[in-house]
């Protein structure tokens, strides 16, 4: 009865795996196209850089975790886990259109911006996972 149960093992090892590249990808891609370095600034005790980074991750996660649902294999999980990526820079640069200073405040510490963009990271994942359910 445990084999049975741990047959799933490697599956769930390999979607891991490919989920948690995917997030460190996402995460360098995210950091890359900002003008500041969010880990630096949250290391220095940022609560705004964590807030926005934070929530861009979790933003992040919702999609990739419908496309692990959801996929045929690890390769299609990966493929849509690229799409949910390219989603949540494109969400970036929408929330930087509204608040034209939001990297100037995030920088700064100002939460209130971090927070409207994590808003609208998260809703961008949740949006890009009900779009993935295929």
């Amino acid at each position: 009865m445990i084999a049975n149960s741990l047959a799933g093992l490697p599956a769930f090892a390999g979607y891991y795996i490919v989920a948690a590249v995917l997030c460190a990808l996402f995460v360098m891609a995210y950091t890359a196209v900002t003008p500041f370095r969010e880990i630096d600034l949250i290391r220095q005790g940022n609560a705004a850089a964590a807030i926005e980074t934070g929530m861009a991750l979790i933003g992040f996660s919702i999609p990739l975790a419908s496309a692990i649902f959801h996929s045929a294999n690890v390769i299609d999980c990966a493929v849509w886990g690229a799409v949910a990526l390219v989603t949540q820079l494109i969400a970036y640069g929408v929330a930087r259109l509204t608040i034209p200073k939001l990297v100037e405040e995030i920088g700064k510490g100002n939460i209130a911006p971090a927070i409207w963009l994590g808003c609208i990271s998260l809703a961008s994942g949740v949006l890009s996972a009900a779009c993935m359910s295929y």
